[in-house]
């Protein structure tokens, strides 16, 4: 039964692939987001396949998605919902938000005021929504997959610290190779259009995708690996150009990812080359360094790498 969900798993990769090209890594996350229960934050410059990413995924499983573009002027009932007077029986009722689904694309999500970013909190970190006093719970599975421009900063808000560490892991998604993106070319030349995705197949149901989070579980984690996690994690603590290490909330997402990736590369047990592959792009999100570093082009990938080489990996 597990082998046939992590094959399916697997499919659903290559699902994705008829459609995004390059982005490989990034769809692995994705994966191991769903299967860690987590969020992910995409960055990346405009068109590289971000909103094609999302769908495509969804597509690949069977899931209800909604998008919403994240502009100035959204209003948090926008995302959650609100409660509406209904003159035809007299009472008020709730009109649920595109927040009520199972995949959430919140494109852009820094151009719109911390007020209304601070909507999903409550809602990615207890997956339920409270309107007028009334808490409705969210469908399961659940994830939002947020979007940011790296490049463009006028007329965003940047996302706070506690914002960000709602969220499981953050992907960058770089320009393809250069034969990538001719192959990009050969399919829009071949008539693909990336606005209909009806040639996706669901390749896992949202039961499969439950079971498949409960075997993730079965994956164990040896005291001295738990504490590689740990090492690390204090690593970014005591890192002189880090201003802001990483919180125990982050090692607990480190774990969660690296089950997660342990378990759909097929293995039993957790190992430090697991933990080291998910360092990334679960903990580069939740460090900040200090200005000075940042002036002279440190930047937090090449800090974290060097954390994990000089951190001691157990035996």
């Amino acid at each position: 039964m597990t082998d046939d969900l992590r094959e399916r798993l697997t499919a659903v990769r290559s699902e994705v692939g008829k459609a995004v090209i390059g982005q490989e890594a990034a769809v692995s996350g994705l994966i191991v987001a769903l299967l860690a229960r987590g969020h992910v934050l995409l960055e990346g410059v405009p068109g590289v396949a971000k909103t094609l990413l999302v769908r495509s995924l969804s597509a690949s499983l069977a899931l209800e998605t909604k998008r919403v573009q994240f502009t100035p002027d959204l209003m948090p009932g926008d995302v959650s919902g609100s409660t509406v007077f209904d003159a035809g029986t007299g009472r008020f009722d709730f009109r649920p938000g595109p927040v009520f689904t199972n995949l959430l694309l919140a494109d852009e999500i820094n151009r719109t005021p911390p007020k209304t970013q601070s909507a999903l909190l409550e809602a990615m970190e207890e997956r339920q929504v409270t309107v007028d006093g009334v808490s409705r719970p969210l469908p399961d599975p659940f994830l939002v997959a947020a979007t940011q421009n790296p490049v463009e900063y006028e007329g965003t808000y940047t996302l706070p610290e506690a914002q960000l560490d709602r969220f499981l892991m953050k992907i960058v998604l770089d320009v393809p190779a250069r034969e990538q993106e001719v192959e990009v070319l050969v399919r829009h030349a071949g008539g693909f259009d990336p606005r209909d995705l009806s040639a996706l197949r669901p390749q896992l149901t949202p039961e499969q995708l439950r079971a498949a989070r409960a075997s993730v579980q079965e994956v164990r984690a040896s005291d001295d690996v738990l504490g590689y996690v740990v090492d690390l994690v204090r690593g970014t603590r005591s890192a002189p150009s880090v201003q802001l290490g990483v919180s125990p909330r982050g090692a607990a997402a480190l774990l969660a990812a690296s089950r997660a990736w342990a378990w759909l590369r097929g293995a039993t047990a957790l190992t430090p080359d697991h933990v080291q592959d998910m360092a990334l792009p679960v903990l580069r999100h939740r460090i900040r360094l200090r200005p000075e570093a940042e002036l002279e082009g440190v930047s937090v990938d090449a800090v974290l790498r060097s954390i994990i080489a000089t951190v001691q990996v157990p035996l």
